[in-house]
């Protein structure tokens, strides 16, 4: 049961006797995680993959979130790590970041500069000056950033490579305003990631003129 369910909502419900739930208009619902679940997929099959981070704000706060997410050769995307940690310095956790992207040979690492701004990039280019890093700034909140790649679940394009408990339950939480108990620092690491996938550069629909 553990090697075939581990970490899904149903092993952490019969197996662990954890109440498992999702907050009212949560943008993911716990039935589209356990929809959205697959293999991990084969190296080779990958098109690209980006290692996202989510900075915490101080040593002792909140978690940096650092997920990575691949490009499938089918055009849909999937998690495939959570590689995310807490209370370690700048330092260290930049360390985590260039590990994880030489781990998946990640083709662009995403870092939010909200907190820190260039100071980000600063910590992560000492750890390795080759990191192919961009930043990005947001400039919606949380929840807002997150419903178009919410609708990506819903729609399938998007998947979960295993179970991310953590992650999870951050994503259960998640509804347009925001998140009333936590910081969803893996769920927002997780939408930069997808977005730089999915949706940067996408073409918006455009009306002709007769």
């Amino acid at each position: 049961m553990t090697a075939a369910y581990g970490g899904t909502r149903l092993a952490r419900q019969e197996l662990d006797g954890e109440l498992i739930g999702e907050a009212d208009g949560a943008l993911w619902a716990r039935d589209t995680i356990e929809a959205c679940r697959c293999a991990m997929p084969d190296r080779g099959t990958l098109k690209r993959i980006v290692v996202a981070v989510d900075p915490p704000a101080s040593r002792g706060g909140d978690a940096c979130g650092i997920l990575v997410c691949g490009k499938l050769d089918d055009g849909r995307a999937a998690v495939l790590a959570d590689c995310s940690v807490s209370g370690l310095s700048p330092r260290q956790w930049a360390g985590r970041v260039a590990a994880a992207a030489e781990a998946w040979a990640a083709d662009r690492v995403i870092a939010e500069a909200n907190n820190g701004g260039e100071m980000v990039a600063e910590v992560l280019r000492t750890i390795d000056a080759h990191l192919p890093l961009r930043l990005v700034h947001a400039s919606r909140g949380k929840g807002a950033r997150a419903e178009p790649v919410a609708a990506l679940f819903e729609a399938r394009r998007c998947l979960f490579a295993g179970a991310f408990p953590e992650l999870e339950d951050e994503l259960a939480e998640l509804t347009v305003e925001g998140t009333p108990k936590r910081s969803p620092d893996r769920a927002d690491a997780m939408v930069w990631a997808l977005t730089e996938l999915m949706l940067r550069g996408a073409a918006s629909p455009r009306i002709r003129g007769l």
